[in-house]
């Protein structure tokens, strides 16, 4: 591990970077970046535009400025190329509803003293009946695997699998993308009930009704039904303690064929559990918000696996953006 040198400053600067996330959540909320758009518009228009105080928001664009997210040209400000693709709501790669879904778990992450005290969350689920809290979720989600799933798909070959399940899919975006790359493969979409129309939505959206389709149900409550050959866990062990990962894992392997695949995609720690970050700081938000979620270790994961009969445990050398890996087992 190498020496990161702390210093005053340093932890200063960790301390205070609240601020640039704050400056950047107001202007995701305030869809500053999308009214801007292709234009160059000065503070009074862009004002007009979304209904604000006009010398506060030339701090805000200022300051957005310094943050390199904006070009000033005299009184004029533009969006840098990366604002406009990531940050405009009409660009097919924006990433707003994922900085809101942030922008809603600050107040637990100010609530960590309280969690890591008694250990328990201080952010429950109940957050979700709130529609701006629960949009902001799931088309987070349906963006990240969005973005990921082209790649991602490519680190599996699925060539001689034809029905795959995809556990906890949400909107089915990994199940749309593998059978993409598929033709012959079918897949099912297994999450709540409450998924359902957003998940047809977005396999009609995507054209592929006749090889993606959705089923409601709780895999952790109740039993799995059906035979696959490939079963794909993409996020869904994070939100579960141990013992119920555990069954979820001994689940799949009752529905699948044998010679089937499961395909866990989840942030991996490393064994000793100090790293990779992201997963150590995932395990945090875990914490926060259940009973006994948190990040896994490969070694654990592992023996879950063996644990429930699988067969040539692999972990692929695939890592994510925010430094989540795949394994693979074969039953």
């Amino acid at each position: 591990m190498t020496d990161q040198n702390w210093h005053p400053g340093k932890l200063l600067e960790i301390s205070g970077f609240f601020w640039k996330t704050c400056t950047l959540h107001a202007a995701i909320k305030l869809n500053l970046f999308t009214a801007i758009g292709d234009d160059r518009l000065s503070a009074d228009q862009v004002a007009q535009k979304i209904g604000v105080n006009t010398e506060a928001l030339l701090r805000l664009l200022d300051a957005l400025v310094a943050m390199q997210l904006l070009i000033k040209d005299g009184q004029n400000y533009v969006n840098n190329p990366s604002a406009a693709k990531f940050l405009c709501k009409d660009s097919p790669a924006y990433i707003g509803y994922m900085i809101m879904h942030h922008h809603h778990l600050v107040d637990s992450w100010r609530r960590l003293d309280e969690a890591v005290g008694n250990g328990m969350p201080v952010r429950t689920r109940a957050s979700f009946s709130d529609e701006k809290v629960r949009e902001a979720f799931l088309m987070g989600m349906f963006n990240n695997s969005s973005l990921l799933a082209p790649q991602l798909v490519k680190q599996i070959d699925l060539s001689k699998h034809k029905r795959m399940l995809d556990l906890g899919g949400g909107p089915g975006t990994y199940a749309i993308f593998f059978c993409k790359a598929y033709p012959t493969l079918k897949a099912t979409v297994y999450d709540l009930p409450t998924s359902r129309p957003f998940a047809e939505k977005t396999i009609k959206q995507f054209g592929m009704s006749e090889q993606v389709n959705f089923a409601g149900g709780d895999f952790v409550e109740e039993e799995l039904s059906g035979q696959y050959d490939f079963v794909w866990l993409s996020h869904i062990l994070h939100g579960e303690g141990p013992q119920t990962c555990q069954q979820i894992i001994a689940k799949t392997y009752e529905v699948l064929e044998t010679g089937g695949m499961i395909g866990i995609h989840e942030f991996i720690l490393d064994n000793d559990r100090t790293g990779p970050l992201f997963p150590a700081l995932f395990s945090l938000n875990m914490l926060l918000e259940t009973d006994a979620g948190r990040s896994y270790t490969e070694n654990e994961l592992q023996t879950m696996l063996t644990q429930a009969g699988f067969q040539k445990v692999t972990r692929l050398p695939y890592q994510g953006p925010t430094e989540s890996g795949i394994m693979t087992a074969l039953k």
